[in-house]
């Protein structure tokens, strides 16, 4: 869903990763930096009711998630490493997230249908591990796994809008039914990339070549994201 933003954004941080390079910045620390910030903010702000400037603080490091693979691109650094320490890390700041939100359910349990909340963000955060994990695995026993309607920007871009504006009236009712939306998108996205994985493997097992829309996608964004 987001993939022309995040193209967008990589054009703009072409700059400021030339100026952090030439500042002697690694790309990896660039990551690292990002992961710790997103993490203590959601943990930190969210369960506490902050949701304003947290969420506006969680969502301006996410536009900045796709600067440390245009530094490494343009350091000529881009590898295997890179994209496993990213990838490692995205999981880390994503449960946090869902975890800070999961956290101002329970810590505010006078709101209307508190344990509705409670059980769907619990399972965006299930969830958001699967689908990445379901992608890696798929991966690794030979499949190409692009498929899926909640890959990683969309879970978190449609998770933290309505939580950002709780704190200036928005209905809790609107945050509950975008997460339980964004679970149902996760289960399917799970079960899409297992139905894929299991096509992809037969065919293989029965020695037919590979459907040409199971290509991997090509260019800079390609592979970026869960």
């Amino acid at each position: 869903m987001f993939r022309g933003l995040r193209s967008f954004m990589t054009t703009v941080f072409t700059p400021l990763a030339r100026l952090l390079l030439a500042l002697r910045v690694s790309p990896d620390a660039v990551t690292v930096a990002g992961t710790v910030v997103v993490t203590a903010v959601a943990l930190a702000l969210f369960p506490t009711g902050h949701t304003l400037v947290g969420g506006l603080l969680v969502g301006f490091f996410v536009l900045f998630d796709s600067l440390d693979g245009v530094m490494a691109r343009q350091a000529g650094r881009s590898g295997p490493w890179g994209a496993f320490l990213d990838s490692t890390l995205d999981r880390v700041s994503d449960g946090a997230v869902f975890a800070g939100i999961t956290l101002w359910f329970v810590l505010h349990p006078d709101e209307h249908h508190g344990l509705w909340g409670i059980a769907v963000a619990l399972a965006c955060l299930v969830l958001g591990s699967v689908v990445p994990y379901a992608r890696a695995r798929g991966e690794s026993v030979g499949a190409t796994v692009q498929v899926g309607i909640a890959e990683r920007a969309d879970r978190l871009v449609l998770a933290l809008v309505p939580f950002t504006f709780l704190q200036v009236g928005l209905p809790v009712i609107v945050l509950e039914v975008v997460l339980t939306l964004l679970a149902l998108a996760s289960l399917v996205t799970v079960v899409q990339r297992m139905a894929t994985v299991r096509t992809q493997l037969t065919r293989q097992s029965v020695g037919l070549p590979r459907d040409p829309r199971d290509e991997p996608r090509e260019g800079p964004l390609a592979g970026q994201g869960a």
